[in-house]
This record gives C-alpha cells, sequence and structure tokens, in this order.
C-alpha cells in the first residue's frame, strides 16, 4: 500500500449528469480509508488558483441526486502551458495532496496524463462525459442519463408531430461521437439517423421516406450535431423540403437539455462503483489510468489508450434502424 495520505479530486470539462455522485463516492471513500480529501474548485484552473475547500461527509450530503457538479468546472488555457501546470503542481504540494481522483472526458485525460508524467503525480481519471466516447469503459458517467433525456424530449416532439403530420429533424450533441443519437434513435423508432461516424446516402433516406408507410403520422430523423457531412439539421431540412415539397418539416435542436437533470440510477451507481474503485486503487499505487467498467467489472485503462483510441460503432445497432424504421 503506498503512502498517500490526502486526495484532490474536481471535475474538468463539460459537465454530465453523474459528476456529483462520483464526487459524492470519492469523497466518502477516502473519509472511509481515514484519509484527508481536498475538492479543487473549477478544474484545472482552480488548481493554478488554489482554489480548494477540505470535503467531510456533509459537504457531499444530499448531491447524489443532483446534475451538473457542486464543485463546479471550466477551460484552463494556462494548463496548457509548461508555467502553468508548475504552479498547479506548487498549489497542491503547499497543501500537501499526494494524489488526485479527475472527472471528466478526454480533455481532462489529456491533462491529467501530461501533469502526471511531468511531475510523476498519482492521478486515477473517472470518465464523465456524455458523449460515451472513451476506451476502455462500457459506458461513462452521465452517458444514460443523456440518451434518457434526448428519448423524453423527443417523445414530446412526436406528441405534436403527430397532431399536424410533420417529419422532424432533430439535432442532438455528439461533435465527434454519434452514440447518442445512434441510441435514442433506436429508443424512440427514428425514420433514420445521422452520425459523423458514418457516411450518409442521402439518397437512401430519401428513397426510404418516398416507399415507407404513407399513413404514418409523424416521422422523426435524427441527426448528431458532428454530422457535417450532410450539412447539418438544418441543411438537410432544406433538402428534404425541395424533395418533399408536401411535407410539414420542423428541425428541433435539443441543445443542452441532453446536459441536465437528475442523473438516472444507472449513472449512480456507475459513479459510486467507478469512485470507490479510484480511491482503493490508489492506495494500492496505481496510477495514470482511467477507471471504467467493462462486462460489469472494474478495468483500468492507460490514459492514452483511453483518448486515442476511438469507441466503434456497433453496426448491429445501426442495422436495427433500418430494418425497424419500416
Amino acid at each position: 500500500m503506498s503512502e498517500i495520505k490526502k486526495i484532490g479530486v474536481f471535475t474538468s470539462g463539460g459537465d454530465s449528469p453523474g459528476m456529483n455522485a462520483a464526487i459524492r463516492a470519492v469523497v466518502r471513500s477516502a473519509l472511509y480509508y481515514n484519509l484527508e480529501v481536498v475538492g479543487i474548485r473549477r478544474g484545472y484552473e482552480g488548481m493554478i488558483l488554489g482554489d480548494f475547500i477540505p470535503m467531510d461527509r456533509k459537504s457531499v450530503g444530499n448531491i447524489i441526486q443532483r446534475g451538473g457538479t457542486v464543485l463546479r468546472t471550466a477551460r484552463s488555457p494556462e494548463f496548457r502551458t509548461k508555467e502553468g501546470r508548475q504552479e498547479a503542481y506548487n498549489q497542491l504540494k503547499a497543501q500537501n495532496i499526494d494524489a488526485l481522483v479527475a472527472i471528466g472526458g478526454d480533455g481532462t485525460f489529456t491533462g491529467a496524463k501530461i501533469f502526471g508524467e511531468e511531475f510523476d503525480f498519482p492521478i486515477l481519471g473517472l470518465p464523465g462525459t456524455i458523449d460515451n466516447d472513451l476506451f476502455g469503459t462500457d459506458f461513462t458517467i452521465g452517458y444514460d442519463t443523456s440518451i434518457n433525456n434526448v428519448v423524453e424530449a423527443i417523445d414530446r416532439i412526436r406528441d405534436t408531430a403527430e397532431s399536424h403530420s410533420r417529419l422532424f429533424v432533430v439535432e442532438v450533441m455528439g461533435r465527434d461521437c454519434g452514440l447518442i443519437a445512434l441510441r435514442s434513435g433506436i429508443g424512440v423508432g427514428a425514420e433514420s439517423i445521422f452520425i459523423p461516424e458514418t457516411k450518409t446516402d442521402m439518397e437512401a433516406v430519401m428513397h426510404r421516406l418516398e416507399i415507407g408507410r404513407q399513413d404514418k403520422m409523424s416521422k422523426i430523423l435524427i441527426v448528431a450535431e458532428g454530422e457535417g457531412e450532410s450539412g447539418g439539421a438544418m441543411e438537410i431540412s432544406e433538402k428534404l423540403k425541395k424533395r418533399f415539397p408536401h411535407y410539414d418539416i420542423r428541425v428541433s435542436i435539443l441543445g443542452h437539455i441532453q446536459r441536465g437533470g437528475k442523473p438516472t440510477c444507472m449513472d449512480r451507481v456507475l459513479a459510486s462503483r467507478l469512485g470507490v474503485a479510484a480511491v482503493e486503487s490508489l492506495m494500492e499505487g496505481r496510477r495514470n489510468e482511467m477507471v471504467g467498467l467493462l462486462n460489469g467489472k472494474i478495468a483500468f485503462t492507460p490514459f492514452d489508450h483511453a483518448i486515442k483510441h476511438h469507441v466503434e460503432i456497433n453496426k448491429d445497432l445501426f442495422k436495427i434502424v433500418d430494418i425497424l424504421s419500416l
């Protein structure tokens, strides 16, 4: 067992539902093992500025059900510089912090990897991102809540679409990854899904709409925001209007509603399991790895593998969309 006596925990990058559950798990696990724990507000930026707060059991009470992050988050251009990282290290040493738990996505882990190697500092990461785009875990913290938020929103859109016999093009988050669009698209019975990982055959989409059920009162197309090949939701809608002038076509961009709200039970349990595992693993001497869940079991992936290996799209899921949209 290592001689870690004090752990710092922070959230960085985009917020995701379940981050608070992860913070709670890290804090209470550290206290269970008689370790001190400090919260670092505003991610790497707060680390550089020394924005630290001591945390106890009460400080994480009644937060497991809250969305967002009580430690807040921020981008930090200064941390990308050697001087900024040196100041962050100085602040950590001044507080006698021996190890870190970083909760975030690929940008967070990129910074953690560089910092850990530069200063030989123990860091473990928890995958907190709604995109589910990190290699080394079946699900990231916040992904399940996000797709449920999308499904609930599109179910509501479907109600008005059926009332007016409309075709809706719905844009969801996913700048570089289409997993939100893919899984939620199956969940809502979308006619077609546009994602960055696959080449979009616009003619095939048009053909499917032409030969599909004409008695169907509503149609839903889901577009990941990073799907630029077809021009995004607005341009897709314009192409459809030219081909199908008789359709009443509308565009709905869900935006940040996908990130907010109470985390699902799945995200709360996932965050809790990973938070406990991170503290125990730091005590065992592990470092510079992401803690994930593979096939229901805790797994460890080096930061550079987690952020450099793209998650492959399950082609069977994509095929399901075509089969069930008839």
